[in-house]
């Protein structure tokens, strides 16, 4: 389970997210939404652990700062990150090295066939095209068998198999009864993944909805809906 509780961040004077606050319980896929701007960097960095932050997040049950909740968690960034000398199969290994854990060869393997990288693994990171990147980045994540991800933009950059391929992991995530949240404005992508959704905007959240209460409305659907409200609101209050 991933908990954000009263989650605040400044930058200097600027309130980028106040007081937010959300779940996605386990086995479940969350999607958090909002336009350029709306804190949803933020909100992702400081889950990550990349940013300092008044409030509390929690994996498992645990601070997301400690030790024991970070070995259960895996992130795959939007732009990723590849070291230039190391190679796809030194990359998995350096990440299995980090969390500890020792990883069997066929999963290493059977990530490597799923995503079409089984030739790739003795090409250097700054061989690599932003697709395959993004494809290694992703198997960094699922090799450690997470409890918790997230994933911020995560298709992006990836051909069509792909795709296909990492809906799929996501689903086999969810039955292993891990937790996902995914950041992302291509929600055609994810209408068969996603469980609960959060609005966010002005560094706030608007809403919760989950899919079983919307029933026939779609993400985008309910993305413009909200948002617009939100806008209309704002105009009538002279903001």
């Amino acid at each position: 389970m991933l908990e954000v509780i009263h989650l605040t961040k400044k930058y200097g004077k600027t309130l980028a997210v106040d007081d937010v606050g959300f779940a996605v319980p386990d086995g479940q896929t969350g999607i958090l939404l909002g336009p350029n701007g709306a804190g949803k960097s933020t909100v992702i960095k400081s889950i990550a652990g990349l940013l300092r932050f008044r409030g509390a997040i929690r994996i498992q049950g645990q601070d997301s700062r400690s030790l024991e909740a970070k070995k259960q968690f895996a992130y795959v960034p939007e732009l990723p990150y590849m070291y230039d000398a190391l190679t796809v199969r030194e990359h998995m290994e350096f990440i299995c090295r980090a969390y500890g854990i020792a990883v069997p060869e066929e999963r290493i393997e059977s990530l490597f066939h799923r995503f079409e990288l089984s030739d790739k693994q003795d090409k250097l990171g700054n061989e690599l095209s932003k697709g395959m990147m993004q494809k290694v980045s992703i198997c960094c994540a699922l090799v450690i068998n997470p409890k918790v991800i997230l994933l911020d933009e995560p298709m992006v950059g990836l051909d069509p198999a792909a795709i296909k391929e990492l809906k799929s992991q996501i689903l086999e995530l969810k039955e292993a009864g891990c937790t996902v949240l995914i950041s992302t404005h291509m929600l055609e992508m994810v209408k068969e993944l996603w469980d609960v959704t959060f609005v966010m905007d002005k560094g706030h959240i608007l809403g919760t909805y989950t899919k079983e209460a919307l029933a026939s409305e779609d993400l985008e659907e309910l993305y413009f809906s909200v948002t617009k409200q939100t806008a209309e609101q704002d105009a009538g209050d002279g903001r």
